[in-house]
């Protein structure tokens, strides 16, 4: 494969007036690196020169082939004008790869054509690798040297290394230093590490409550500040506190006398980060002053005409799925599509079991300080808690926060420094008495309100029975809350006796007017309602029985 080689004429060096060392003519002399031919760039002012390094090349390295190629230039030391004829020239240069194999020598030009050579190969509208050459060193070759630059940095193992440990670096910084195993998390921080190193532009995270959504926020903004992307502080906003304030605390309010102006939170964020928690909670004209910002990078505060810019990166956050929050009319459209371009989704704690280990020790260990002594896990009180942890039927509703929270439980109560298996029972009932609590069934409740006993009910007569007892406690009498009832079906018969087909209704479960007319407040405890089959002692109710029609 032929070697080309692409360089400028040296207008100073090739005179050879300073030293017998010319760059052009001995680039041709190094024997491991041969020159099959030269494209020499020159003026019209420099033409004689050109034909001069020409000759003197062709004398001592015949084989290679120059040519002078006139490109003329009013200021060499413009970055436009030096730029734009190189571009010009590469794109007219017709390069043939599979043939030859070409290098650009940096040594001659000005500065401002070497950093033009760079851009155009790093960015392959030259495909070249850069070539170096000096004058010789004192005992060296004659010719001088000469090193041969690629800027095809995956080439360089070193190098290459030294991203790739950056790169380990800020994913350990985005996860707060504990490292993950799903491969759903650690894509979304490779892919947040690229965006928010290389782009100004919002960042939509969503995600459940208690996902992480605040502190990978907090961390976005160490990692900017090590990327000198931004210089100021972090600003964080729960836009559910704002209420109707939120226009004036977001933009800011000029008032009447000195010292009353109040900044607001752009203000406070300019060189740094803005980060709205929940950005749905804010109202419709403020999310409006807010897309005028991100798109104008100006706004106005409240209670003045003066425009100030906005130099900020904004992190916003949700809770649930954008497409929801555009279709109740929670999230301004426009808003919207300028968050969407960047959207993160946070994965809950029960789409990644396979972290909760790691998570579980990190939080651990970080209440030595808070506890001034280190707390352990027994062998056995871990492998319970994680064998109840990584359960799938282990419902984890506040994720990472049910676990934060679980965590300090155990080391606060472990005082010898070790959480036990007995501590791990303890603290699993605790969980999942909360959970309960949580997820309490408002129809059971009301049932378990009238009945005079449990009884197990099918799914279906559980939901029926539950909506024919709230109609009655809201009407005044049966006749009332039969009418309620039945004003449908009631069309479709000669006779209507409302309340008898409720009492026939109720009957079947053993209830009467008198024990669903209101909520009971005697305090009486009732065993919570269940499904399942029904006991002996009572029919059980039919899947498919409907209040009797007459």
């Amino acid at each position: 494969m032929r070697n080309v080689v692409i360089g400028f004429l040296g207008t100073q060096l090739d005179m050879g007036k300073r030293r017998e060392w010319r760059p052009s003519v001995q680039l041709c002399q190094h024997p491991g690196f041969p020159v099959d031919r030269l494209e020499l760039i020159h003026d019209g002012r420099h033409y004689h020169l050109a034909c001069t390094v020409a000759a003197a090349i062709g004398s001592i390295a015949p084989e290679t082939e120059v040519r002078l190629v006139n490109i003329d230039m009013k200021d060499p030391w413009d970055f436009q004008e030096v730029y734009g004829k190189l571009y010009d020239f590469a794109a007219s240069y017709g390069f043939d790869e599979d043939r030859e194999r070409y290098h650009v020598h940096l040594t001659t030009g000005t500065h401002v054509a070497q950093i033009c050579w760079f851009l155009l190969t790093e960015s392959r509208h030259v495909p070249a690798r850069l070539v170096q050459t000096g004058p010789p060193r004192e005992g060296g070759d004659p010719q001088g040297t000469l090193d041969v630059i690629d800027l095809d940095l995956a080439r360089y193992n070193a190098l290459q290394r030294r991203f790739e440990a950056a790169r380990r670096d800020h994913s350990a910084l985005l996860l707060g230093g504990v490292e993950t195993r799903s491969e759903k998390l650690q894509a979304l921080v490779e892919r947040l590490d690229l965006v928010a190193g290389s782009t100004d532009a919002p960042i939509l995270l969503v995600g459940e409550a208690g996902t992480g959504k605040s502190a990978l926020a907090t961390r976005l903004h160490e990692l900017k500040l090590v990327r000198r992307r931004v210089k100021g502080r972090l600003v964080q906003v729960n836009c559910a506190t704002l209420g109707d304030s939120a226009l004036p605390a977001l933009l800011g309010q000029r008032r009447a006398g000195p010292g009353n102006d109040r900044p607001g939170f752009l203000r406070e964020a300019d060189g740094g980060i803005l980060f709205l928690d929940q950005i749905d909670a804010l109202p419709p004209e403020a999310q409006a002053a807010l897309l005028q910002v991100l798109e104008t990078g100006r706004y106005c505060p409240v209670g003045t005409e003066a425009e100030v810019s906005a130099r900020l990166h904004l992190i916003a956050s949700a809770g649930l799925d954008p497409g929801a929050l555009l279709r109740s009319g929670r999230l301004r459209p426009d808003l919207h599509a300028r968050l969407a371009q960047w959207q993160f989704r946070l994965p809950s704690l029960r789409e990644r079991r396979e972290d909760i280990e790691a998570h579980l020790l990190h939080l651990v260990a970080e209440t030595e300080r808070l506890l001034d002594r280190h707390t352990g896990f027994n062998a056995d009180a871990l492998a319970r808690y994680l064998r109840f942890a990584r359960d799938p039927a282990t419902p984890w509703p506040g994720t990472l926060r049910d676990l934060q929270a679980s965590a300090l439980r155990m080391a606060v109560l472990a005082e010898r420094g070790r959480v036990t298996l007995a501590m791990v029972g303890a603290e699993i009932a605790t969980l999942t008495g909360q959970w309960a609590a949580m997820a309490a069934d408002p129809d059971a409740d009301l049932l378990a309100e009238v009945l005079p006993a449990a009884v197990v009910l099918d799914e279906f007569d559980r939901v029926q029975l539950a909506a024919v007892i709230r109609a009655c406690h809201e009407s005044g009498s049966m006749s009332a809350a039969g009418r309620r009832l039945f004003a449908v079906s009631r069309e479709e018969k000669a006779s209507a006796n409302d309340a008898d087909r409720l009492r026939k209704y109720l009957a079947r479960f053993g209830l009467d007017w008198a024990a669903v007319a209101s909520p009971r407040d005697d305090g009486a405890a009732r065993r919570p309602l269940t499904t399942g089959t029904s006991p002996p002692s009572r029919p059980r109710a039919s899947a498919t029985t409907r209040p009797a029609r007459r």
